[in-house]
């Protein structure tokens, strides 16, 4: 009898091992962030430049002021190495940026990279201290304003909140000068530190710069903290919770809170962003030596390699605090780890 191959039973097959992405999509999704944070910031880097560079004016000229001859234009170029084509000019840049060397500054001839290890650490300074205090307060306000959603306190604060965010940051700054340094004369101003200060003279002369930042973050970071939390509120495990004779404020902080701190995470990284990034406004309204008022200084005088600079530390910093709150997001929730 002649046997079909049809007729043979075939051996079932092997199934095929599962793949990295699905063995392990946590670090799968982190390297991830990581190449794109990477690409992105080679981007940033290219527009930073190609912008600064697109600017009206010359150094040269501003340099050497009205009087300044064709010839001595074109030898200043030359020193600065103005003359060589962009796209080598970049590359020499970006190069230098990665081992840390921004190069000279073309007003003051000092080194780029010593004045911004100088002046970095203040703006990190008020900002942290800018931090630690609208953090957990815009977290508290936001989880007060669902617990009481609807009444008095929840109106109060979406009023004081709504009227903090409409406000720009130099009126809010210019108010708190007039009221407290002018008029009280309680608190110093202009905000000088310098290296070797002690502690409680520091913080009090970043007072009023401090308060600025605060009021300008505690309200956006409080309002989506409330959206967030009471966007998780009308989930039925929530009901739950309410039905079993859980009391408001735990159901809240054991169920709806470790919930929604994914989005809690975003919004508090884009302000802790902005306190680096948009520091720049406040650090000009009191006068306080940091890297924003070194790059306005800069712009002022179109000192380039400091303006660069000072562009793609701000733009390092946001990218980084972005990347690790989508980190922190796929870490606090586990369903960002899988796809859907």
């Amino acid at each position: 009898m002649t046997i079909f191959s049809s007729d043979v039973t075939k051996p079932a097959s092997t199934p095929a091992p599962p793949g990295f992405r699905k063995r392990f999509p946590l670090a799968t999704l982190i390297a991830q962030r990581l190449g794109l944070s990477a690409l992105l910031l080679v981007a940033v880097s290219i527009l930073i430049f190609v912008g600064v560079e697109a600017l009206p004016g010359d150094f040269a000229s501003t340099y050497l002021g009205q009087a300044a001859t064709p010839e001595a234009v074109a030898n200043i170029r030359a020193d600065l190495g103005l003359d060589k084509p962009v796209a080598t000019r970049y590359v020499e840049w970006l190069s230098g940026a990665l081992h840390g060397d921004f190069g000279m500054s073309w007003a003051s001839h000092a080194s780029v990279s010593q004045q911004i290890a100088n002046r970095l650490g203040n703006s990190l300074f008020l900002a942290f201290a800018a931090a630690i205090i609208a953090v957990p307060l815009a977290v508290g306000l936001g989880m007060v304003a669902v617990l009481f959603r609807n009444r008095v306190p929840d109106r109060l604060i979406n009023v004081v909140s709504l009227a903090a965010i409409s406000l720009p940051e130099f009126f809010v700054g210019y108010l708190l000068i007039l009221f407290f340094a002018v008029e009280l004369g309680s608190v110093p101003f202009p905000a000088t530190v310098y290296r070797g200060m002690p502690l409680f003279d520091r913080l009090e002369a970043i007072a009023l710069p401090t308060a600025t930042l605060v009021l300008v973050v505690l309200a956006h970071m409080l309002r989506m903290t409330r959206a967030a939390i009471i966007s998780v509120m009308a989930s039925p495990y929530m009901e739950t919770a309410e039905l079993k004779g859980l009391p408001s404020y735990l159901a809240i902080l054991r169920h709806a809170v470790p919930n929604a701190i994914a989005p809690i995470i975003n919004v508090v990284a884009l302000n802790l962003a902005y306190l680096i990034v948009g520091v720049v406004v406040v650090e000009v309204v009191f006068v306080y030596p940091g890297m924003g008022q070194y790059m306005v200084d800069a712009v002022t005088v179109r000192d380039m390699p400091v303006v660069q600079a000072c562009g793609l530390i701000f733009a390092s910093v946001y990218i980084l605090l972005n990347m690790m709150a989508d980190i922190a997001a796929i870490i606090a929730n586990p369903k960002l780890r899988h796809p859907r």
